[in-house]
């Protein structure tokens, strides 16, 4: 039975990624941070774990407690849009919270876990368009948008570093999706969305490892 780590699973598309791979088949460990929440996570069928991924000895715990587990893909879905974005009204701490959770925390979970990695061999990242320096034509956001750009340079860090243990990655993105994060107007819902990036990850070859990838299968500008 194929295996897959979920990392912030509580909602939106966690949440989907648990409902799908499980529907498949799939064997699916899920991260949640608040033990309130992992209720509807463990009902879609998952097997649930509590992780923070702000604290970096939090993932270390978890890789710990996981440490006979070998898993095909590790996904990390967990992040955080911010607060105070715009020019001239940045606030220098909340601004360094996005790029901890968006940025730092998909690295250090990245290293708590590329010894885990067997099988298919996929780290992978839920990035955003907002990351690429291309397509930026909007300005603002400036903490989110800046914490994905890292994060897909991470992305692409770790496809050159993790290379000569098999290991591919990927930057996905998912599109402008109804979550809570992207709203009731957003023209996608979670299943399209979802069933797009899955898509993207059992068809990732090699040549594709550390590009950011939209839910359709293009590959996006950095």
């Amino acid at each position: 039975m194929p295996a897959i780590l979920i990392i912030g699973a509580s909602r939106g598309l966690g949440l989907e990624f648990v409902r799908q791979y499980a529907a498949d088949g799939w064997r699916v460990l899920a991260t949640v941070r608040d033990p309130a929440k992992g209720r509807a996570v463990s009902e879609a069928g998952a097997e649930i774990y509590i992780c923070d991924v702000a604290d970096p000895a939090s993932i270390r715990r978890l890789a710990a407690s996981l440490a006979t587990v070998k898993l095909d893909i590790v996904l990390h879905n967990a992040g955080i849009y911010g607060e105070a974005q715009d020019f001239g009204a940045v606030d220098p701490d909340k601004f360094l919270e996005v790029m901890r959770i968006d940025a730092l925390a998909p690295l250090k979970v990245a290293e708590a876990f590329a010894d885990h990695l067997d099988g298919r061999k996929i780290f992978a990242a839920v990035s955003s368009m907002m990351g690429s320096v291309t397509d930026n034509t909007s300005g603002g956001s400036y903490a989110y948008r800046a914490a994905k750009a890292a994060l897909n340079m991470v992305i692409k860090g770790l496809a050159v570093d993790l290379a000569p243990r098999g290991i591919l990655t990927v930057a996905l993105s998912p599109g402008w999706v109804r979550t809570d994060m992207g709203g009731p107007t957003a023209p996608l819902d979670p299943p399209e969305a979802i069933t797009g990036m899955r898509k993207v990850l059992a068809d990732l070859k090699a040549a594709d490892s550390g590009h950011l990838v939209h839910y359709d299968g293009r590959v996006l500008p950095w």
